[in-house]
């Protein structure tokens, strides 16, 4: 279905993969792949993608906490990037990654954003062209605001405070993960997380939910409100916080629920399990 069909309420934040072969080489345009695997872009990417690693480009390497402005701006300014550019994101695992990165450019203010839909499994099923070498554009200059760290980002005080106002949040993890057996992804390694559960009142929505799984598109606007709003019991009007681990799982249903059901306050707080789980006498349900 054609993705001007499904009921999005904003869906321009989603191409198809026809769109972005037809604007591969749009001056206007810049292709980026973000992957879990940071094997893959080497080994093949859409022609004319820029790599931003979600460790090495968006993480601070010594404190837990993002790129600052001048890192942002250093950044767009390497891949070839202006304000104006419109950024077309996908990668591996469904576009969970390119969900994440998507998030931080918003954090920037970077409004002109895109997921490509279906991400590198559409594309390569599709038998659509994939190039080796490393693209480049020239520089720019880029001037980006301050961080915004207040409207799509949380952090553990305000998770408090979310609780004590009876907030909904949503637990985007495995049911395992979400009932305390693992303390993280089956074939992961533990990321440090003392202890297993979930935070009070969260309610378990996988973030893979979201897609079909054969295709890596995500489903209608019908299908997702069947999920969040009559099992999840979530409306467009509430206040929403979604965690994972990290914050790379959540940022995908982030995506889902602000872009793709039009939530308005949608937070990701990526401090996510491996915070809440070691914090002394932080409420945990098991």
């Amino acid at each position: 279905m054609d993705i001007q069909e499904r009921g999005y309420a904003r869906p321009e934040a989603l191409v198809s993969t026809q769109w972005v072969s037809d604007h591969l080489d749009d001056p206007m345009v810049r292709i980026i792949e973000s992957n879990e695997d940071p094997l893959l872009y080497a080994s093949g990417h859409l022609p004319s993608a820029v790599e931003v690693d979600w460790t090495r480009d968006l993480n601070d390497p010594v404190v837990r906490d993002y790129l600052d402005r001048e890192g942002f701006q250093r950044l767009a300014s390497r891949i070839g990037i202006t304000p104006e550019t419109q950024v077309v994101f996908y990668g591996d695992r469904n576009n969970w990654w390119a969900c994440y990165a998507f998030w931080v450019f918003q954090l920037f203010g970077h409004r002109n954003a895109s997921v490509m839909d279906g991400g590198r499994l559409r594309w390569m099923n599709e038998g659509r062209p994939m190039a080796t070498e490393v693209a480049s554009f020239p520089a720019t200059r880029y001037e980006a605001p301050v961080r915004d760290d207040q409207h799509e980002r949380v952090f553990r005080d305000g998770v408090l405070r979310h609780l004590e106002d009876r907030g909904k949040l949503i637990d985007v993890r495995s049911p395992e993960e979400y009932s305390g057996e693992r303390l993280h992804m089956p074939d992961f390694p533990n990321e440090g997380a003392l202890r297993g559960g979930h935070i009070p009142t969260a309610k378990s929505v996988p973030w893979a939910r979201a897609v079909n799984p054969q295709s890596g598109e995500f489903l209608t606007a019908t299908e997702l409100r069947a999920i969040y709003e009559e099992e999840a019991e979530l409306s467009s009007t509430d206040d929403v916080v979604v965690y994972c681990r990290i914050g790379e799982r959540s940022s995908h249903t982030w995506f889902v629920l602000k872009y793709l059901l039009g939530y308005d306050q949608v937070r990701n707080y990526d401090g996510s399990w491996t915070e809440w789980g070691n914090l002394v006498g932080s409420p945990i349900e098991r």
